[in-house]
C-alpha cells in the first residue's frame, strides 16, 4: 500500500521541481484542473446567470427606488407650490379682511358721529322747548299775578270810589243800552 501511495503522491523529484506529484501531475496542475472543474460546474449550474439575474434584480430595485424618489420629490414640489399659493391667497384674503374692517370701522365711526350730532341736536331742541315752556309758564304766572293785582286794585278802587248812586247810574245805563 505504501507503494500505491508513493505512486499517487509521486514523491519523485524530476526536472528540478520538488513537490508532490499525483497521477503524474504536479500540484499547480491539480490546482488548475480543480479550478477548471469548478468553473465548469458553475457554468453547468448556470451560476453566472443567477449572479447576473441577482445583479439585474438589484439594479431594477435601485431604479425603482430612484423613480419613486423622483415621483416623491415631484409630489413634494407640487405640495410646496400649492401651499405657497395658498399662503399668498391667505395673505390677500387677510389684506382684504383688514381693508373691510377698516372701512367698516370708519363707517361705524361716521355713523356714531352723525348719531351723536343728531342726539345733541335733539337734546338741544328738547332743552330749548323746556326753556320756552318755562318762559311761557313764567309769562303766564306773571300775567296771572298782574291780573290778580289789577283786579285787586280795581276792586279796591271801585270799593273806595263807588257808592250807591254810582251803582244806580251804572244800572240805568246798562238798561238803556239794551
Amino acid at each position: 500500500m505504501a507503494d500505491i501511495l508513493l505512486i499517487l503522491v509521486g514523491a519523485a523529484e524530476e526536472g528540478g521541481h520538488s513537490g508532490p506529484v499525483a497521477l503524474g501531475l504536479q500540484d499547480y496542475q491539480w490546482v488548475s484542473l480543480s479550478m477548471l472543474i469548478l468553473v465548469g460546474i458553475f457554468i453547468w449550474k448556470k451560476v453566472p446567470g443567477l449572479i447576473t439575474g441577482g445583479l439585474d434584480a438589484k439594479i431594477q430595485a435601485i431604479k425603482d427606488q430612484l423613480d419613486e424618489a423622483k415621483s416623491l420629490r415631484a409630489e413634494a414640489e407640487a405640495l410646496r407650490d400649492e401651499y405657497a399659493a395658498k399662503l399668498k391667497d391667505a395673505e390677500k384674503h387677510a389684506e382684504a379682511m383688514l381693508a373691510n374692517a377698516e372701512r367698516d370701522a370708519n363707517s361705524i365711526l361716521a355713523k356714531a358721529e352723525e348719531d351723536g350730532k343728531l342726539m345733541v341736536e335733539r337734546r338741544k331742541r328738547m332743552a330749548e322747548d323746556k326753556i320756552a315752556a318755562a318762559e311761557r309758564e313764567a309769562v303766564e304766572g306773571v300775567k296771572a299775578v298782574a291780573v290778580g293785582a289789577a283786579a285787586a286794585a280795581a276792586r279796591k278802587l271801585i270799593a273806595e270810589k263807588h257808592d250807591a248812586s254810582a251803582d244806580k247810574k251804572l244800572a240805568d245805563e246798562m238798561i238803556a243800552s239794551i
